[in-house]
């Protein structure tokens, strides 16, 4: 009965991968009570079939006979009886969502805090580093495919709800760097993890919880607003909440983390036959691509010209670890510097991939493309859009400009044979962007097509 509860209920969740697709079962591999009571906490692994496809899923199911208003939108439903071992035992229970219960997410504090192991679930704290394991959660809202429980103004833990066998890149980039008492990341204390296919597999990362901290695409938009605000003849230079400055700054907060991530991790080169195997990815990439969205094909021809320089490379290419989806919103503005968060990667791509070695020049192009996006992010649907175009381009030159300024004068490098891989990755970068908006969100494809101008 609990799986077809489960069923129904984790297809309208916003981090289940396969909404609108129906599910074909459901099925429980692993269940681990945590905590024998009421309420009662239960840690499981479920399969999910679709289309002949499994996806594995982490669920925390909280059991009250009795549940309080307070957690009504968390309820999955009532299933029964169950008794737990050594516990207590209900005709009926009301099955939740554990996640958002605070007298029951101790556990994942006391657990990491503790070293200790709640059946096949294991629970790890880097050494050195001390866990206050009595204070209350609360689940941030705005995630949409992992959830992340805030612990008071100290911690934040980020759970995995798509399971992928393997070490998650987040939880092995800062652990890594924290060792070097890198700058510019989130301390880490501990992590949970389970072996799936015989890999040792991470659930969640308990990490430094930046309380006093500004997330850059607000920050950013904060500042594009201020100059939509202001005197036609004010340009981005002259407006109250100029950016520059604090791009410089991420640019250089950039080029120390590349430096830090090539110190921690293996580095390589690509050889040019390589490099064009490369372009001729971004190729197909935009073949699909102008299939799909007709706006796309008037520019198909200076696309081909740009991915046709990188060709024509014939110098190797550097390649190192890399944050690999990089932009404004993985950023936070703390009252001293610049903090790198989430680098997990693209969560729908291949865990491999996404550990994969790659050009620090991936990373560049995504805050390029980012600073693009918060210059006409509050143009579409705007009354004056065409009017306030030219500030819109103003503001982002500016920024792109300070930024990659900021990234070489703190280390990182940008030679004139770079200078055409960059743009190439910018620009394939901004064909994903296209088909991302058309599918999603039409009237933002603007945004994206206006990097081809």
């Amino acid at each position: 009965m609990l799986d077809e509860l489960l069923a129904a209920w984790i297809g309208h969740q916003r981090w289940f991968g396969g909404k609108g697709r129906p599910i074909d079962t459901l099925s429980i591999d692993s269940d681990v009570t945590i905590e024998a009571g009421d309420p009662g906490l239960r840690h499981l692994i479920v399969s999910v079939w679709q289309d002949g496809s499994r996806e594995r899923y982490q669920l925390l199911l909280g059991m009250r006979a009795d549940l309080p208003d307070t957690l009504q939108h968390a309820l999955i439903g009532q299933c029964g009886p169950y008794a737990f071992e050594n516990g207590p035992s209900h005709p009926w229970w009301h099955v939740y969502d554990a996640a958002h219960d605070p007298e029951l997410t101790h556990w994942i504090l006391e657990s990491m805090a503790g070293d200790t192991e709640q059946g096949v679930v294991r629970f790890e704290h880097l050494p050195g580093v001390g866990i206050d394991s009595g204070i209350r959660s609360m689940v941030l809202g705005a995630e949409q495919s992992n959830t992340s429980l805030v612990y008071g103004d100290a911690y934040i833990c980020k759970l995995f709800r798509r399971l992928i066998p393997g070490v998650n890149p987040e939880l092995e980039i800062v652990t890594a760097l924290a060792a070097r008492q890198a700058p510019h990341i989130a301390q880490p204390y501990g992590w949970m993890e389970i072996d799936l296919d015989g890999t040792a597999t991470t659930l969640a990362i308990l990490q430094e919880f930046l309380s006093n901290s500004t997330d850059g695409w607000d920050l950013a938009l904060t500042s594009v607003r201020d100059l939509y605000n202001s005197l036609p003849e004010i340009t981005a230079a002259e407006a109250g909440g100029d950016f520059a400055a604090e791009a410089a700054r991420l640019g250089g907060a950039t080029a120390r983390i590349h430096r830090e991530l090539a110190e921690a991790f293996p580095t390589g080169t690509v050889e040019p036959h390589e490099v064009k195997r490369m372009a001729e990815g971004m190729r197909r990439k935009l073949g699909r691509a102008a299939a799909e969205v007709p706006e796309l094909r008037e520019h198909v021809g200076m696309l081909e010209k740009a991915y046709h320089r990188v060709e024509e490379l014939t110098t190797e290419v550097a390649v190192q670890r890399v944050h690999g989806d990089y932009h404004l919103g993985q950023v936070m503005r703390t009252t001293t510097d610049w903090v790198v968060l989430d680098f997990e990667g693209e969560p729908g791509q291949p865990l491999a991939e996404r550990r994969a070695m790659s050009s620090p020049l991936r990373d560049v192009a995504g805050m390029l493309r980012s600073f693009d996006y918060a210059a006409r992010h509050l143009l579409a649907g705007h009354a004056e859009a065409d009017k306030l175009e030219p500030k819109a381009d103003q503001w982002a030159e500016r920024n792109r400009a300070a930024f990659l300024e900021g990234y070489v004068e703190g280390g990182g490098t940008i030679t004139a044979a770079d200078a055409a891989l960059l743009r190439a990755f910018e620009l394939s970068k901004a064909v994903y962007e296209v088909i991302y908006e058309s599918r999603n969100r039409p009237s933002w494809i603007s945004i994206p097509l206006a990097a081809f101008r």
